[in-house]
């Protein structure tokens, strides 16, 4: 671990409840104001069961995870135990639900203005719909990532352990948020179903499965040049938000 830690690392290298508190209810007020504004476009009882569904998928993941992100983390070399792992990845939720709180009135305008579920465009709005925020919350994941490596990086012994500690985080926490997300479906509520808190088939298909679906939909409904336009916006985003973490993860001089 390196001799000075910034102020913000400082509570991953001593770790409380106190600052476990803060983080969770961040990451719950956070991710409830947005989800409602994710569930509304169906309904506003839709918008409210949304807004208590996001936060519980974060922490049911955490919870499912971790013991396995500790012992992952002490396997790896990170010198993290159990409370610091879940500071650190509690931080990065809380991270990414501020961004995508802030967010919110954006993404609650854009349900006003969409198609209304009982309009002929339903089933294509509602696809797009389903991409644009599944977009947005894979931005505001990456840019907490991008926090936590660094964070990692700082208190770690070397940044191959940092490295390594990371990616088996992010390997079993995207596979299981993803299943979770699918389990506690409906979040955005399909236009021809009735509005639910779950599904009576939970268990039924899966999230990537219903996203290339999704994909496929809107490919064949728009115009032929957009979808493509879309992936290309999408890889510039990834691009710059790479760059960004190559930015800010290299050495910077002292004054």
């Amino acid at each position: 671990m390196r001799a000075t830690l910034h102020p913000t690392d400082q509570m991953l290298a001593h770790p409380s409840w106190r600052g476990l508190g803060m983080a969770a209810v961040i990451t719950t007020l956070g991710f409830a104001v947005y989800g409602f504004t994710v569930g509304c476009w169906r309904s506003p009882t839709m918008g409210l069961f949304v807004a208590a569904k996001m936060p519980l998928l974060i922490f049911c993941t955490l919870g499912c995870n971790g013991l396995l992100n500790g012992l992952l983390g002490l396997l790896l070399g990170s010198n993290l135990g159990f409370r610091q792992s879940l500071q650190a990845l509690l931080g990065a939720f809380a991270i990414s639900a501020l961004i995508l709180g802030s967010i919110a009135p954006v993404t609650f305008f854009l349900a006003l203005n969409a198609p209304p579920p009982d309009s002929p465009q339903a089933a294509t709005s509602h696809s797009a719909y389903l991409l644009s925020h599944t977009a947005l919350i894979g931005m505001a994941g990456v840019i907490g990532l991008v926090r936590l490596r660094r964070q990692l990086e700082n208190y770690c012994p070397s940044r191959s352990s940092a490295r390594a500690t990371l990616a088996a985080w992010m390997a079993g926490n995207a596979f299981l948020g993803a299943q979770f997300s699918w389990i506690f479906r409906p979040f955005f509520g399909s236009p021809q179903l009735e509005v639910a808190f779950l599904r009576p088939d939970p268990m039924r298909g899966s999230f990537y499965e219903a996203v290339w679906n999704s994909a496929r939909r809107v490919s064949a409904e728009i115009e032929p040049l957009a979808f493509p336009a879309v992936l290309l916006l999408a890889v510039v985003v990834i691009l710059s938000i790479a760059a960004y973490q190559h930015f800010q993860s290299s050495p910077r001089p002292q004054p």
